[in-house]
């Protein structure tokens, strides 16, 4: 690493984006996706949908017992 950087010619907010959105990874345990997989392929949708609908299944749930 340097002592120091040169910021001269940098441009403040240059990748900034009004209203961006940050989707953050989910990292599932090999058999935990393996066996969800697995389930999203039989019923013919993606993994993602069927994550989805399962935590949405949970969050009810959740605010069920509250």
């Amino acid at each position: 690493m340097k002592d120091e950087y040169d910021f001269s010619k940098g441009v403040r907010g240059k990748f900034y984006r009004p209203g961006a959105k940050l989707t953050l990874p989910v990292y599932l345990e090999e058999e935990v996706q393996r066996y969800l997989a697995q389930r999203a392929a039989q019923r013919g949708v993606e993994l993602s949908e069927l994550v989805n609908n399962l935590l949405r299944k949970d969050i009810e749930l959740i605010e069920s017992g509250k």
